[in-house]
């Protein structure tokens, strides 16, 4: 396993919102909200992961990315690093979608409101009526031996190929 630097995953801020939806898609930055949840459980163990939500924060920034985290407020009573996770809220490096919301909805809004990519293992399926074109935004991940790997194959799937 390689040394890791600490990485600044963050919210974007509305000033970023509304620069990525003027600039032309090449010039905007590449966002990418992440289904912390989903990350969180995505390996095997007791409990949600702290550490698997770090690692692909930091292998998005490492592929060009702005990482917006984004978990329904459930994963802070079921994290294995409850600590770490928050100091990571109170320094807005992970949003909470309030009680009682899913954070699904909230995931989808924004990404379509930014144009942005979803990290996400989620089919979304509950969701297909109100965003037809999340699937198309999706970016399928694996995290194995403290690394992350992402799939490659966004544009295939827009093109109907995959």
């Amino acid at each position: 396993t390689r040394e890791r630097d600490p990485v600044s995953c963050t919210f974007a801020p509305s000033s970023l919102m509304r620069a990525a939806k003027r600039e032309k898609p090449e010039a905007a930055e590449k966002i990418a909200l992440v289904d912390g949840s989903n990350v969180a459980h995505s390996t095997e163990g007791p409990k949600p992961r702290l550490a698997n939500i770090r690692i692909l924060c930091e292998t998005l920034v490492e592929e060009g990315y702005t990482p917006v985290i984004v978990v329904d407020a459930a994963l802070r009573h079921q994290i294995d690093d409850r600590d770490g996770y928050e100091e990571m809220v109170e320094a807005g490096m992970i949003r909470q979608a309030p009680p009682g919301t899913d954070a699904d909805w909230f995931l989808l809004s924004f990404a379509r409101e930014l144009g942005a990519s979803v990290v996400s293992n989620d089919r979304f399926r509950d969701r297909a009526k109100d965003f037809p074109d999340a699937l198309e935004r999706v970016i399928r991940y694996m995290v194995v031996a403290d690394e992350a790997v992402l799939e490659k194959r966004a544009q295939r799937r827009r093109n109907g190929t995959s």
